[in-house]
């Protein structure tokens, strides 16, 4: 799954003109191109792209971006100098400098989606660039439920899904399916949204937001990660993992 520049615009909620921008400006990186010249954009340029949008969002400007990125001295002073030029645009400030002051406790640099900074220390890379794609997959209500399943400790099965190899043998990733399965089938039976398909869930067509998290998932995950999660997704359709599931969730 790969996406031409316009198409990564339309997902990224921006402009062909501000990616450009952004590429000159050395934040985001050219994508590969094709024998015919088009470039080929994938998951990793669009977390990076929501990245600065995130922080355009709070007003940074982008020759600030690279250096409160790299911690840089004279990062705080930029975000309290910029604090300070909110306070004048009212409207903004309450919802804009709360979020500056969680990025200054937190240090997390509009690494992860709103609502998410007071936990980015707890989130390891991966779920931290999830926060970002599912934000603007999903509706609000639909960001609480994932900040609750990032909040949850870990299962066992996820735990033992997360740490495996990219070589796991069929024996190791066999063990992993089946606990994984109704972890699953537990969180569909919890959060009706992960399979809808209606707009009050998503921000995108079901189309667009299946699209986008597969890719999603292809980048994130290892090979043997990729085989589990087929595999437990669809064991968790299985009937009587379903029942087992809604029974516990309820």
């Amino acid at each position: 799954m790969a996406w031409s520049t316009r198409e990564l615009a339309g997902l990224a909620g921006t402009t062909v003109n501000a990616i450009r921008h952004y590429h000159r400006s050395g934040l985001l990186e050219e994508p590969r191109r094709l024998r015919n010249g088009y470039k080929q954009y994938g998951v990793d340029h669009l977390v990076r792209l929501l990245q600065i949008r995130r922080l355009r969002d709070l007003g940074v400007p982008v020759a600030e971006i690279e250096r409160l990125e790299s911690g840089a001295d004279g990062w705080r002073q930029a975000l309290e100098a910029l604090d300070a030029e909110l306070v004048e645009t009212i409207n903004r400030s309450l919802r804009v400098r709360g979020e500056i002051a969680r990025m200054l406790e937190h240090r997390s640099a509009g690494a992860v989606a709103p609502g998410f900074t007071d936990i980015a220390a707890r989130l390891s890379p991966t779920q931290r660039s999830l926060t970002l794609i599912y934000a603007h997959l999903y509706q609000p209500e639909v960001m609480a439920d994932i900040r609750e399943m990032f909040e949850a400790e870990v299962d066992p099965a996820t735990a033992a899904f997360e740490s495996l190899p990219p070589d796991a043998d069929e024996a190791t990733r066999e063990r992993v399916v089946g606990p994984y399965a109704r972890t699953i089938a537990e969180a569909r039976a919890r959060y009706p949204w992960i399979d809808a398909r209606e707009s009050r869930y998503l921000r995108h067509s079901p189309e667009v937001t299946a699209a986008a998290m597969a890719e999603a998932m292809r980048v994130v995950y290892n090979a043997a990660q990729q085989d589990v999660l087929r595999r437990a997704a669809a064991l968790s359709l299985n009937p009587a993992v379903r029942d087992a599931a809604a029974a516990s969730a309820g």
